[in-house]
């Protein structure tokens, strides 16, 4: 009789031992035996291994978006503002990537090594994938802090909030500093800049 495993449990596995073995060693075959569940059981949730990767960025999304919608008095990012006021967009965005980021964090070693594997030579089809994936995350940052910029306007904050987002991102993967405080105050200055030519509209 099979075991029943749930797709978070494959992907539990493969953050387990991706951490010990590496991304680039870890091979399908060895979740499987760790989890005692055929390749078939791990095909039917994930035709192969990049796809556990997207799982693990979709957690990301998923963990950033359950911060929205809160009312104003349950979370505060800035030093600008009493308790009670509410959010500025800005601070919207920077909670809505920051908490993406944190998402990640408990495996950000690991994380680095996935996205290295997409980027080797001859993942074009990864590659085109994770542009792909990239927009979708940055839709997604766009509803949360309530951007509602429209038409060419939109397009420029898109692309604008796209290479804010490739950049801080790099720079968390190779942020070294204690929970990777470097990388807060990066993206805190890069909002900033930012906000004031009023893109975060």
């Amino acid at each position: 009789m099979k075991k029943a495993v749930s797709r978070d449990d494959i992907l539990d596995a493969a953050l387990t031992l991706g951490s010990d073995l590496g991304w680039e060693k870890l091979t399908l075959h060895q979740i499987a035996r760790y989890l005692h569940i055929s390749l078939a059981q791990i095909h039917r949730e994930f035709p192969q291994k990049d796809d556990i990767v997207d799982a693990w960025l979709d957690q990301a999304d998923q963990e950033m978006l359950a911060q929205f919608p809160k009312h104003s008095s349950d979370v505060h990012v800035g030093d600008d503002h009493s308790p009670n006021s509410p959010l500025t967009t800005t601070e919207r965005l920077q909670l809505a990537m920051q908490s993406w980021l944190d998402a990640l964090a408990p495996y950000h070693k690991l994380t680095g090594d996935m996205l290295l594997y997409k980027l080797e030579p001859g993942h074009f089809h990864l590659q085109a994938a994770g542009l792909l994936r990239i927009s979708r995350t940055v839709q997604w940052f766009r509803e949360a802090a309530e951007l509602k910029a429209s038409h060419i306007q939109r397009i420029g904050q898109e692309i604008a909030l796209s290479s804010l987002f490739i950049g801080i991102f790099v720079y968390w993967l190779n942020d070294k500093s204690p929970n990777q405080l470097n990388t807060r105050a990066q993206l805190q200055k890069a909002l900033r800049r930012g906000d004031r030519i009023s893109l975060w509209t």
